[in-house]
């Protein structure tokens, strides 16, 4: 048996289906009654877990030993403890007896926190990306006894539902079909997990496939900006696809305002510029941004960042300290300079520890709603007593005399008018103004805090305490704050002292309950070492004292040693000597955080600027030429990357050339259009000022590009595309491209490519008398079946009259 027929099976009981679901219900705190093993666990998320009927496991020798003893399948649920609907799946189904009978009877349990155990996270997270699911947490999935994965998903209802006429399996039967399937056909179980583990495994170690390594040097930074650019919502800020109106949820991607940072250093660019302003100051008035508290929300489920999801995330307000203030440097806004304070005023109150490291998170729902804690009903507002010139001002500012923006009832608090728009109107002068908003913030934030409060997560994971020490030491910094330098001394110290072994090894996490001494557990991983050591070349940057870059450079070289791929360069993830799980992965994408690789990249071309030795210049520039070519494939993809390259090209005289790799049939590293080759026609310019372009492209013989629509998301990025541009301001009215040979593939699923003769017409209006030039760019990218070689990604520039 394949794993397409248990994809089939689940494709029946409707998984797609099931992640559209929203049911509006919270995390409930623990309940008296009997514990399982995980009250001994020093996880909060895993405490909250610890009254479930439900027998489970922490990740362990002792659960897998079982499974195979018993001959029983694994169910694996990952989450963490500021997810919402990993809430939602434990209220309606891991607290519920008659769900727990059935896993227990059945199946061996196991609950991961993926920010204790982020290998285990990512490994599982790939498989299930393998089997064509979306990601998302909680993570639920089938294993094998030895943990090879069998099929997962994300969330679950506990039953059957009906959406849209349809009957859509809930985790009951989804439980009974895995049981009749474990009964039935266990040996064709056993096949499909070992197929997907196999394809787990080519998928992490994807980069090394196919790889050419390019030259290191301006081109590629500027693609990366150009790209993002594109990206860049104008109305609103931040980044997403034009071409789907911005739809959907928008991040903060502090690593893309990093690299437009870096470009803003290195040049002057009008579109640069406007792409930091509107980004940082729609997301510092929106909602995203707690304006009673301080501190930004995780991300913005729709364009205009007004609703967010509420959890605060640690790390998310790390990088935006730091990129604000950074920012501030290049631009001193008065905005940037107060989203900063107010976001480490938010971590002062509410995320440090007594010792001085720094907290992971705090929940988005209370009072069994998500955001209920930050948001304001007519009723809530009245309670808090404002006066009436308090009232009018929260209303001029904040909109709340309007209709709810938030589940039609409740108010969620946003900058609809800045105050010195306000002082204006007034004709008041914007510090007396400025006051009155200070008083009235406090009423109302000493009014919220008589809410129930959300969950904190106190376990202190070093790498996003090394990010929270970056973002104090730059805030520090650029704002002369010492108050700053000594909480990011503080911190780094609690680290140092607290988070080693007695060999200097950093460790993972460390857990302290009130009134106990605190302990730290697990080897640390990649991003542990990567961004501490970010936050201590931040300390030295800022202090220019020498026991930072001290341990900066130990830390550093234990990273080498421990993770570094001496065969084909980059970083592990997990150190050499790390528990063996059948995948090991290289963190090399930039998300909600920048890849461990990334980080480590930039930290190492830092040290080559501050300590003169033969050791860290050499392996800069091979961390960089390592992921080179994807760098020039998907800029984006490893933004901070690009900005570690960007410093790497200012520090050095030249341009480095790597040696490139040997193709088969001999020659260096092609880009694809070597291999296509493009033409333009123009037709004449009709009455109306219409023009058709006849775009041709020849593709060798064994060679194919991707067809748009690829139609296979996997694919997106490979396309090909055509754009147009011109000093006459030409107008694209309709493309046209063919649909080009559809391709099974039983790893990424069913394709579209082109092959032989491709014509792609493009329909264009030109201003009345334009004469320029049209410019005319095709970006495709070639691969070979035969010899199982992509070639390096191209853009084809042409133009016609």
């Amino acid at each position: 048996m394949r794993w397409e027929y248990t994809m089939k099976r689940f494709a029946a009981v409707g998984l797609t289906a099931l992640l559209t679901i929203a049911v509006v219900c919270g995390a409930e705190k623990p309940k008296a009654g009997p514990v399982n093993r995980l009250s001994k666990e020093l996880s909060p998320y895993l405490r909250q877990h610890a009254h479930n009927p439900v027998d489970w496991h922490p990740w362990g020798a002792e659960a897998f030993a079982k499974a195979q003893k018993e001959k029983k399948l694994i169910f694996l649920s990952i989450g963490y403890s500021s997810c919402h609907w990993c809430h939602v799946m434990e209220r309606e189904s891991f607290a519920n007896p008659e769900v727990a009978k059935i896993l227990n009877a059945s199946f061996v349990c196991i609950k991961v926190d993926r920010e204790e155990r982020p290998d285990v996270d990512e490994i599982y997270m790939t498989a299930l990306q393998v089997l064509r699911q979306r990601g998302g947490w909680p993570l639920s999935m089938f294993l094998m006894p030895d943990g090879k994965p069998i099929i997962g998903g994300t969330y679950w209802p506990p039953d059957d539902r009906m959406i849209e006429g349809e009957t859509v399996r809930g985790f009951k039967s989804i439980l009974k079909i895995m049981i009749d399937l474990h009964k039935d056909k266990y040996d064709d179980l056993a096949k499909q997990a070992e197929s997907v583990a196999k394809h787990t495994q080519q998928q992490l170690s994807e980069s090394d496939r196919g790889r050419a390594i390019v030259r290191i040097d301006r081109e590629i930074i500027d693609d990366g900006v150009k790209t993002l650019l594109a990206e860049f919502d104008p109305l609103h800020g931040g980044f997403g696809r034009s071409a789907s109106g911005f739809r959907g949820t928008k991040f903060p991607m502090p690593s893309y305002l990093e690299l437009l940072l870096a470009a803003a250093r290195t040049g002057k660019n009008a579109d640069v510029t406007k792409a930091l302003t509107v980004t940082l100051t729609k997301m510092a008035h929106g909602g995203i941004f707690d304006q009673l508290g301080g501190g930004f929300h995780r991300y913005s489920t729709e364009r205009t960042w007004t609703v967010p999801h509420f959890e605060k995330m640690l790390y998310d307000n790390a990088q935006l300290v730091e990129a604000y203030s950074a920012a501030y440097k290049l631009d001193p806004q008065p905005l940037y300079e107060q989203s900063v304070r107010e976001t480490l005023g938010f971590i002062a109150r509410e995320m440090t520890a007594p010792g001085g490291g720094f907290y992971s998170a705090l929940d988005a729902d209370s009072e069994g709603e998500e955001g209920r804690f930050y948001v304001w009903t007519a009723q809530d507002l009245a309670a808090a007593k404002l006066s009436a010139d308090e009232r009018e001002l929260l209303d001029k500012r904040c909109g709340t005399n309007g209709e709810p923006n938030f589940e039609g009832k409740y108010h969620i608090l946003k900058v609809n008018r800045p105050l010195d728009a306000l002082a204006a109107d007034e004709k008041t002068p914007l510090a007396q103004l400025a006051d009155r908003w200070s008083k009235l913030q406090a009423k109302l934030l000493a009014a919220r805090e008589r809410k129930e409060r959300p969950f904190l997560d106190t376990k202190i994971l070093a790498a996003w305490n090394g990010q929270m020490i970056a973002g104090y030491a730059k805030a520090g910094r650029v704002f002369r704050d010492e108050s700053y330098l000594a909480a990011a001394r503080k911190a780094a110290d609690f680290v140092l002292k607290n988070m080693q072994t007695k060999e200097g090894r950093l460790m993972r996490v460390y857990f302290a309950e009130s009134g106990k001494t605190g302990e730290a557990r697990l080897n640390a991983y990649l991003d542990d070492y990567a961004f501490v050591v970010h936050g201590l070349l931040n300390l030295h940057d800022a202090t220019k004292e020498p026991r930072w870059l001290d341990d900066a450079k130990r830390l550093t070289d234990l990273m080498i040693d421990l993770h570094w791929d001496k065969e084909r360069g980059g970083f592990f993830y997990t150190s050499h000597d790390h528990e063996k799980l059948f995948a090991r992965s290289k963190d090399q994408y930039d998300g909600a955080q920048p890849s461990a690789n990334s980080m480590a990249a930039r930290n190492l071309v830092r040290l080559s600027e501050k300590i003169a030795n033969a050791k860290y210049a050499p392996l800069a520039q091979k961390q960089l030429e390592t992921f080179a070519g994807t760098l020039k494939g998907a800029p984006t993809s490893l933004a901070m990357m690009l900005v570690g390259m960007s410093d790497w090209l200012e520090l050095t005289s030249s341009p480095q050339q790597p040696g490139l790799p040997k193709l088969p049939g001999g020659g260096g590293a092609k880009k694809s259009d070597s291999v296509v080759k493009v033409a333009v026609k123009a037709s004449a310019v009709d009455a109306a000022n219409k023009q058709t372009l006849t775009v041709s492209l020849e593709v060798e013989k064994d060679w194919h590009i991707y067809a748009n629509p690829v139609e296979n998301e996997m694919q997106e990025s490979a396309q090909t595309e055509v754009r147009i541009a011109g000093k006459g301001g030409p107008k694209a009215l309709k493309f046209e491209y063919p649909p080009g040979k559809k391709v099974e593939d039983k790893l990424v699923g069913s394709y579209r490519t082109y092959e032989g003769t491709v014509e792609i017409k493009v329909q264009i209006e030109r201003a009345p008398g334009d004469k320029e030039s049209v410019e005319v760019s095709v970006r495709l990218l070639a691969c070979n079946d035969k010899t199982k070689v992509c070639l390096l990604p191209a853009t084809v520039k042409l133009s016609v009259p």
